[in-house]
């Protein structure tokens, strides 16, 4: 069913109304929300606004007291400044004072390093001596014990030099006697002999004289004569060899005692009296062995 024109604007008037009423409480709502929200943006504003002015506030306050602060370090840094350059004019001129002194006390303390280098050398040559000394120490007593013994030694070759002496003396002596005496025998006996030959030769020629033999019995005479002779002959070479090989032991006897004197440091001239050396028939007599004497001619 239609409707009718003014129904229809009726109901526009009705529908703008209702719109325009919607549109103003949608208005009104969104002013409320807005004037809501740009208050709280006004109390944070001012809030942040209190909070960064309270933080520069304190800020400013640190920094001043910061600059009072370094203002007085920086007096006091000043002053410590005026300090330390009059210090420093001071240890400036102490230090020209102690200069020389300084000096001195380098070169005093090279010396001292040379000497102790010294020292060091000096020592290891100590501790040297002192092992060579020891060691000469060990040695002294080493020969000192050798001494002793040498000594106690020396005293009983002393002993045995005495008792070889004493016997020596004795045997001299006795030796002396005995060849002396064999030797005077010997002489005597070849003298014998000797002039027993003489007079048998005297004999001899006289009985040949006197006998007026031929030349044939003569000639066996004289051959048994010159046998008999010759048998004389050997048994005076032999008796004179003999006297020679005794001459020459009593000879050896002297030279081997004389020799041991010698050895033992007793001169010879200790003894007394001289040892003689026997000869026969006035002639010295070899340096062989008594039993290698050549008998004579």
């Amino acid at each position: 069913m239609r409707r009718s024109s003014k129904q229809v604007r009726e109901e526009d008037e009705v529908l703008r109304e209702e719109l325009e009423l919607r549109r103003k409480t949608e208005i009104h709502e969104i002013e409320e929300r807005k004037n809501g929200q740009i208050n709280t943006l006004m109390k944070n504003h001012e809030k942040a606004f209190s909070d960064i002015k309270n933080y520069y506030n304190d800020i400013t306050l640190n920094n001043l007291a910061l600059i009072n602060s370094l203002k007085e370090q920086v007096e006091d840094m000043k002053k410590k400044e005026e300090r330390n350059e009059k210090q420093m004019s001071e240890i400036q001129a102490e230090n020209k004072r102690l200069k020389e002194p300084l000096e001195k006390a380098k070169a005093e303390v090279s010396d001292l390093k040379k000497q102790l280098a010294n020292y060091q050398k000096d020592k290891q040559s100590l501790q040297s001596a002192k092992a060579r000394l020891k060691v000469q120490e060990q040695d002294l007593k080493a020969l000192h014990w050798e001494h002793e013994v040498l000594e106690q030694r020396f005293k009983q070759v002393q002993q045995e030099r005495d008792d070889l002496y004493n016997k020596f003396v004795s045997a001299i002596h006795e030796v002396q006697q005995k060849a002396g005496f064999k030797n005077l025998l010997l002489e005597k006996k070849l003298l014998a002999l000797a002039d027993v030959l003489e007079k048998k030769e005297a004999q001899l020629n006289e009985v040949l004289s006197a006998s007026n033999l031929d030349a044939t019995a003569l000639t066996v005479v004289t051959r048994k004569l010159e046998d008999v002779l010759d048998s004389k002959n050997s048994a005076i070479k032999d008796l004179q060899y003999e006297l020679a090989r005794v001459c020459k032991a009593h000879n050896d006897l002297m030279r081997t005692y004389e020799a041991k004197l010698n050895q033992f440091g007793i001169p010879t001239e200790e003894l007394g009296f001289r040892p003689l050396e026997s000869t026969v028939g006035g002639q010295p007599l070899g340096q062989g062995p008594a039993g290698l004497v050549a008998a004579p001619n």
